[in-house]
């Protein structure tokens, strides 16, 4: 069940010691209440919404006499139209909150361009097939989103995905009268443009070497990220969140945590003798302790490494490497090199050993066979004999 976001916001209306009238979100809840005082008694009742604009006038009217105590009686029984705005609060206050901490900017990102591309009191029922395909226009073209520059059929695909998923959240979900907020899902069924050739680009062995020959130069921390990525085919957002308690050098193995997984899937898995040794390196150069991170941060040792520190490492070892910038080259190519490296195993392996839940995104996303191996296919290629 979705957690509400807690909230300390708060709306005073009146004077106090004759008609103070305060409004705040339920934490539990989310719905606003009214809180006002009877004859030296503190007394609270829900007004039933999440409408901050609401509940701050019916705050200015109950305070002034307008409103009497029963702010659920007749005058509040026809609940306001939903507009994309509330709808969007809504979702950011119960949704956003459950996931990732990196998505909550992206959620409110998105948020705030649908609200300026569709407007703010805009029913979202009214959507149609029309709005769909202006989107995409102007959002290709740069009319539409924060950098104003013209963007891919894959970003475009991330927006409308994230749109799709508020309103199919709000077809499913009700309010606290049982009422659906959406009956339908308006654009249910319509096509998000698809990246036709989407850059992935795999890490070659040569470039791997020519890295993992500068990184200790470079800083202990970045060899052993770099090895332990390349070793274990996991995340670089998984390998640089590892504590010492993740790793049992005895059993030769290691814990990936689910908060740390994009997939939210926790597994242990193997290591290998070079993953042991860049382990047992990086120990000698912290203190090595349970709950401490494996690659600490620069400032503060007791917090994991933060990624931009990650990307600034990558981007100076290409540079001492010699090698030319590549767009696509990056900490997940070394992922996408694990995965075709051992394109002989099991799917099923491959999976549990990097992290994926779903063999077809290995297939569609990370496996690329080389020209070695093409050419080795097509020469074993069975003919009938004559």
């Amino acid at each position: 069940m979705a957690r509400t976001k807690r909230s300390r916001r708060s709306y005073g209306a009146g004077e106090w010691g004759r008609n103070r009238v305060r409004v705040f979100p339920d934490p539990k809840t989310g719905l606003f209440q009214v809180e006002w005082r009877e004859n030296g008694r503190r007394l609270t009742r829900s007004l039933g919404h999440r409408d901050w604009a609401r509940a701050k006038r019916q705050a200015d009217e109950f305070a002034a006499g307008f409103a009497a105590p029963d702010l659920n009686g007749k005058a509040e029984a026809e609940p306001e139209p939903l507009t994309l705005e509330m709808l969007f609060d809504i979702y950011g206050e119960e949704v956003t909150p459950t996931k990732r901490r990196k998505s909550w900017q992206r959620d409110r990102a998105a948020m705030a361009m649908f609200l300026k591309f569709f407007g703010r009191d805009r029913r979202p029922e009214t959507l149609s097939q029309r709005d769909w395909d202006r989107f995409i226009r102007e959002r290709r073209a740069g009319k539409v989103g924060p950098s104003g520059k013209p963007v891919g059929n894959r970003m475009i695909e991330a927006d409308l995905t994230f749109l799709m998923a508020v309103l199919n959240w709000a077809a499913r979900s009700r309010d606290e009268h049982g009422r659906l907020l959406l009956d339908r899902n308006p654009l249910k069924g319509l096509r998000k443009p698809v990246e036709k050739n989407p850059t992935r680009v795999v890490l070659t062995e040569e470039e791997y070497q020519a890295l993992l020959g500068v990184s200790r130069g470079l800083d202990w921390r970045f060899h052993a990220a770099l090895v332990l990525a390349h070793e274990t085919g996991h995340r670089i957002g998984a390998v640089r969140n590892l504590l010492w308690s993740d790793v049992d050098f005895e059993g030769e193995t290691v814990r990936w945590r689910a908060q740390h997984e994009k997939t939210g899937y926790e597994h242990t898995t193997p290591l290998t003798e070079e993953a042991l040794a860049a382990l047992e390196e990086a120990r000698a150069m912290s203190d090595g302790i349970a709950d401490a991170p494996v690659l600490p941060a620069t400032r503060n040792p007791s917090e994991c490494v933060g990624f931009p520190q990650t990307r600034f490492w990558w981007k100076r070892a290409e540079r001492l490497a010699g090698l030319e910038p590549k767009r696509g080259r990056g900490w997940h190519s070394l992922r996408r090199k694990f995965a075709s490296d051992l394109m002989d195993l099991p799917l099923k392996v491959l999976c549990e050993l990097g992290g994926w839940k779903a063999a077809k995104t290995v297939l569609r996303c990370y496996q690329q066979p080389d020209e070695a191996q093409l050419r080795q296919a097509i020469r074993s290629r069975r003919r009938a004999r004559g």
